[in-house]
């Protein structure tokens, strides 16, 4: 008798009886069971039955001391740090394998009953690997219930892990290789029987002879095809299981049918065998299917390494000055932490020696050393080069930046391109098709053209094993791989594989003006009005903005309150007086409140009564300033005034700064080469109009538009899109105050510079900041889509060219095998030539 729930067999006096609504008996193995029946029942799950292939495993034993022990690891800190991911939504998500998954069933109702759950917001269960993704709210349901609802219907669950998953990439690699060589050897061993087969097909032989010969042939091609070839089998059988039909099958029916009628052919000798041709059918096969899967994890190597990237335990100092070794998970925020010369940063944080040197190359490829003084930022990737120094983590190491980036980059395969979902689709009716003109290839030849069965089965053979629908699913993932895989190791940082694809496709690129056509560190050349004012109070004033125009105006004043760096400093046309010495800033220091910045603008504070106000002519003017009649260049400009409670309108301004940026190296070349590509370029800015078109004359770009506020820019980007539904849009600017626009294209490139918010407000990061590799960013993107359009060509083009030829009866099945094999890799080897991709580099 079978327990209702798992469908194990036992003896009718080791269940006992219970009764449904209905009055029905039912019978159980133990508690868990009837506890798991009645919780599908009364969450309308019961047709899992129906779904159910084979009995249950039963369900996890636990003592409830040691159930409770498992499941609040679950709910732990150093659990979350490692493997939970706040998500922006206020969500989180978790990365599981889930055990005792074995059929389809299995699937169904983990999905069903974990999405039924209140506080789970979606679950996707991968059924090749059965690592679970779920997105749930913690304030409704901590992990550790997930897992005891998982552990309840006979499952259970554990975080997935990358090392994990290089484990079983290594045994993958190693059933393989063992199935390869049984294959090799039974293959090389039949080959000396074929010999003597085909001798005595051509000079004569004996029956009981050739009946010896086959005898030997059967035990040598059985192992090959049953235990080699099992990898065929076991695919063919989960994917008719999900209704798929693929390559696997192809092989596993063409070699099986060869199989079967060379057993009738031996036994009834009524023919000639191909016990040879089944062997190596599977050999050759296995052995692409062999290189196939190591030239695939040759290509993702660049992603696997970036784990290897942070160190595996840090050493922090308690307040007792003695230190302890720990993992990085472990360390909190505001730790100290020490560093040893050769060491890498493992967290965010704030350096606390007087100074540090810096290898910066992982975060930025920048090939000179980085300096840094007491105070400034250290991120994760940095690794120290000198001595021994101490930091203050300020932030976790799942949200310091290199966790962050290699999570992005490991992620970044999910997300397909759009035309690897029309491959998808392709491949799985092509083969469809495929044993559709086998079986009609069978009939016709041997109804129409006569030629026996034999005959007519070996070319119907031809055409299975011939068909490669496998070329065409691998011409996209493939050459994704080695595209974001190279696009990293030249500090381009895609989010998503589809954003490669996008990318591609650009049509009009919309740069911002400072900080991506220009280096973002303009610098004042120019000071008109001579008004005597507090010098230091403009200066505290100027460093509560991280403006670049505030920054060159704060550098311009402290240049002349520090007298030891005037003679560095570049001569400035300027009237500019000084009224506080440089030993009373912080005497005549006044408390500056109230601050506000003004997008594209201006800022203000107050100091007392009074109010300070900084930003454009324009923004002045609509407070209620005097604009002097002066001449003005083409520079940026900043006006400075004081409004004081007693001051009438017009006020009176204080002094007016003319500042100049500098174009970034190759900012000309980038506009000429987006113009070869038939890539229109857009300048939007917040600036003059008199700066703007002065750097997009610069660079050639014909159309700029002045004065915007990102809102602003974000609606012409809009209206933009609206107009020219079928073009694909690409922002480019600094990742902060672009962010409305930056969220309005079809693609967010930020030139980053290591920068976390860049990383979030953008689909593609610049690493370095560099021109030259927002170019590669373009160049990789092209040669990706494009050899993904190449892979698939090779694939229709290889069987629109080789099926014909099998079904007029000219290919063997052995060669079909072959040639299958060698389509394949074909395909591999096209999108390993990615690799050997040139990238443009600066100029010194």
């Amino acid at each position: 008798m079978r327990c209702n729930h798992c469908q194990l067999e036992y003896d009718k006096a080791a269940l006992f009886t219970r009764y449904n609504d209905k009055g029905e008996e039912l019978h159980f193995c133990c508690a868990g069971c009837e506890g798991v029946y009645f919780l599908l029942q009364d969450a309308s799950l019961t047709s899992f039955y129906d779904k159910l292939s084979s009995p249950l495993s039963p369900p996890p034993s636990f003592t409830n001391t040691d159930k409770q022990h498992h499941l609040a690891r679950f709910d732990t800190q150093a659990f979350e740090q490692k493997y939970i991911q706040n998500l922006p939504s206020g969500l989180c998500e978790v990365h599981l394998i889930i055990s005792g998954i074995h059929c389809a069933a299995c699937i169904w109702l983990n999905e069903k009953l974990l999405s039924n759950t209140e506080g789970v917001e979606s679950v996707a269960i991968n059924y090749t690997n059965n690592k679970a993704s779920i997105i749930w709210d913690r304030e409704k349901l901590p992990l550790s219930k997930i897992i005891a609802l998982i552990q309840s219907i006979g499952y259970d669950a554990y975080a997935y892990d990358s090392t994990l998953q290089e484990s079983a990439d290594k045994a993958q690699m190693r059933e393989y290789y063992i199935r390869v060589i049984v294959a090799l050897f039974c293959t090389m061993n039949i080959m000396w029987v074929a010999v003597a087969q085909y001798s005595g097909y051509f000079l004569g032989i004996d029956k009981d002879a050739k009946d010896i010969l086959n005898i030997a042939s059967f035990a040598l091609c059985t192992p090959a095809l049953f235990y080699s070839g099992f990898v065929f089998y076991r695919s063919s059988f989960y994917g008719l299981k999900h209704g798929f039909v693929g390559m696997d099958l192809l092989v596993c029916v063409g070699s099986t049918l060869t199989y079967i009628y060379s057993i009738y052919a031996a036994l009834t000798r009524s023919g000639e065998t191909y016990f040879e041709s089944v062997s190596m059918i599977i050999t050759f096969v296995l052995i692409g299917k062999f290189l196939e899967v190591r030239a695939r994890k040759n290509a993702g190597d660049s992603l696997d390494k970036l784990s290897h990237l942070l160190p595996t335990s840090v050493i922090v100092c308690d307040s007792d000055n003695t230190t302890r070794e720990v993992t990085p998970e472990a360390v909190n925020v505001g730790d100290i932490i020490l560093v040893r010369a050769g060491d890498k940063i493992a967290i965010d944080g704030v350096l606390c020696s007087p100074s540090a040197l810096f290898d910066t190359k992982a975060i930025s490829g920048e090939a000179l050393p980085k300096a840094c003084k007491e105070g400034e930022s250290v991120l994760s990737g940095y690794i120290n080069l000198n001595h021994q120094i101490f930091y203050r983590a300020t932030k976790a190491f799942s949200q310091s930046l290199m966790s962050h980036i290699i999570s992005l980059v490991s992620s970044s395969l999910s997300h397909r391109p759009r035309i690897q979902n029309l491959a998808n689709t392709l491949s799985q009716y092509f083969s469809r098709v495929i044993l559709s003109i086998a079986l009609l290839c069978f009939l016709g030849w041997y109804f129409v053209g006569e030629v026996g069965m034999e005959r007519s089965l070996m070319i119907a053979i031809s055409v299975i094993i011939i068909a490669c629908p496998c070329a065409l699913a691998l011409a996209t993932p493939i050459a994704s791989v080695v595209g974001i895989g190279e696009s990293y190791r030249h500090n381009v940082l895609f989010k998503q594989a589809k954003f490669l694809e996008t990318l591609a496709k650009a049509r009009l690129v919309v740069f911002d003006k400072t900080g991506t056509l220009t280096l973002g560190k303009p610098q004042v050349q120019k000071c008109h009005l001579q008004q005597p004012y507090d010098k230091a109070l403009l200066l505290q004033f100027v460093r509560l903005s991280k403006h670049p125009v505030a920054e060159g105006i704060r550098d311009f004043i402290s240049s002349h309150f520090i007298k030891s760096t005037l003679t560095e400093s570049k001569p400035i046309e300027s009237n500019f007086i000084e009224s506080s010495a440089p030993d009373s800033i912080n005497q005549n220091s006044a408390l500056v409140r109230d601050f506000r910045q003004f997008d594209a603008q201006g800022i203000s504070a107050y100091v007392g009564d009074a109010q300070l106000v900084g930003g454009n002519l324009a923004f002045l003017a609509q407070l209620g300033f005097e604009i002097p009649n002066i001449t003005l260049g083409s520079g940026m400009v900043f006006g400075y005034g004081i409004i004081e409670s007693s001051a009438h309108k017009p006020y009176k301004l204080l002094e007016i700064f003319e500042l100049y940026d500098e174009l970034k190296p190759y900012a000309k070349q980038l506009v000429a080469y987006l113009k070869e590509r038939d890539i229109q370029s857009v300048m939007l800015s917040g600036d003059r109009a008199q700066s703007v078109a002065q750097i997009s004359q610069k660079v050639g770009i014909t159309q700029a538009l002045s004065l915007l506020s990102p809102l602003q820019k974000a609606q012409w980007i809009e209206s933009y899109k609206s107009n020219h539904p079928s073009h694909v849009v690409v922002m480019i600017g600094d990742g902060i105050n672009d962010a409305p626009a930056l969220s309005k294209s079809d693609i967010a490139i930020s030139m980053g510079a290591g920068s976390d918010i860049a990383i979030l407000s953008s689909d593609v990061v610049i690493l370095d900041d560099k021109l030259t590799t927002l170019r590669n960013a373009f160049e990789i993107a092209h040669q990706t889509y494009k050899n993904i359009k190449q892979n698939i060509a090779l694939s229709i083009g290889y069987n629109a060219l080789s099926v014909p030829l099998a079904v007029m009866g000219f290919v063997i099945p052995l060669f079909a095998a072959l040639s299958m094999s060698f389509s394949s890799i074909l395909v591999v080897l096209n999108s390993l030539r990615l690799k050997y991709f040139k990238a443009v580099e600066a100029k010194a």
